[in-house]
């Protein structure tokens, strides 16, 4: 016999977000995100950003921009075709700017209820140097947020 409080916590979630970099690391945040989703029968909203920290000007990162662009857009195409599968409403966004800023933008414009991030993403010296995002949007985020951790 239950005391009647099962469905005291219960949370709903009618707009989950899950931001990825394009990284094999970044699916088992996807997963998640899509799993959740599909519990609550809510939309899904997926962003990449094209970090703009290392611009600089010319021809060259014009062209690297336009590949990140295309990166990107291979991302948020595959994860929209996931959640085709299961029947889930989608949107999914390429934008450029500073990652943890414009997920958190995206998220607050959006009104979304969830963000599910990796814990870490890029590994390695450009970990380093950008430091990492999920840790920002963890400490500046209005929205809750989930991290996801390897999958063992």
């Amino acid at each position: 016999m239950g005391l009647g409080f099962e469905n005291v916590f219960m949370v709903s979630y009618d707009r989950v977000f899950v931001p990825t970099d394009g990284s094999e690391l970044a699916e088992v945040a996807v997963d998640h995100a899509i799993e959740i989703a599909d519990k609550f029968e809510a939309e899904v909203h997926v962003l990449y950003v094209v970090d703009i920290r290392a611009s600089t000007p010319g021809a060259v990162w014009q062209n690297m921009m336009g590949e990140f662009h295309e990166i990107g857009e291979n991302a948020t195409t595959e994860i929209a075709e996931k959640m085709e599968k299961k029947g889930l409403d989608k949107f999914t966004e390429v934008t450029e700017g500073v990652p943890h800023r414009e997920i958190n933008n995206y998220a607050e414009e959006e009104s979304l209820d969830l963000i599910v991030m990796r814990t870490h993403g890029r590994t390695g010296l450009d970990r380093v140097l950008v430091g990492s995002n999920t840790e920002k949007i963890v400490r500046t985020s209005e929205i809750p947020v989930m991290t996801v951790g390897r999958s063992e």
